[in-house]
């Protein structure tokens, strides 16, 4: 899909990457998100599965949580959710269920060779759903593989085809 806000999606990946930074530091995974609704960021998270000891505390549904609060409602009609990393199945639930219609992301599991966390592009689970969901990509993928590839428990995948064994 063409993204008509290209230029506010780099904006917003920058703030994105900011915190996969933080996250990282402090010992999670190197992934975030940030949700925008009206032009204003309502909504902030980053990977804490490891510091949290949470399996649910994915980059994704922590902004959605942080936006519900700060909304006063789960329901983020109008919003977009913008991710380093391709969601997961829960995360993309997490995003229908908060009626959330655009996700701009960047890093793909694919992409990076993860087969190991399944073979579902975020279309398929879209389709899979009934869903919609517009799906904009290719904002700063570079940058948001590079910050996954820097974190201290990143196992790169060997290039065969095939699975890999390491879930990291």
């Amino acid at each position: 899909m063409t993204d008509p806000d290209a230029e506010s999606h780099d904006i917003i990946m920058g703030e994105v990457l900011e915190l996969c930074r933080e996250a990282g530091d402090r010992g999670d995974c190197p992934v975030a998100a940030v949700i925008v609704r009206d032009g204003l960021i309502i909504g902030r998270g980053s990977n804490k599965l490891a510091t949290e000891g949470d399996p649910t505390a994915h980059a994704e549904v922590e902004a959605i949580r942080d936006a519900a609060h700060r909304a006063g409602s789960p329901d983020l009609s109008g919003a977009t959710l913008c991710s380093a990393m391709e969601p997961c199945p829960m995360c993309a639930w997490a995003i229908e269920e908060a009626k959330i219609g655009r996700v701009v992301l960047d890093a793909r599991h694919a992409g990076m060779r993860r087969t190991d966390y399944g073979n579902y592009p975020i279309e398929k689970l879209i389709a899979m759903t009934c869903s919609s969901l517009d799906v904009i990509d290719g904002v700063r993928v570079e940058d948001c593989e590079a910050a996954r590839r820097a974190w201290k428990n990143w196992v790169e995948p060997p290039p065969s085809i095939g699975s890999v064994s390491a879930k990291h």
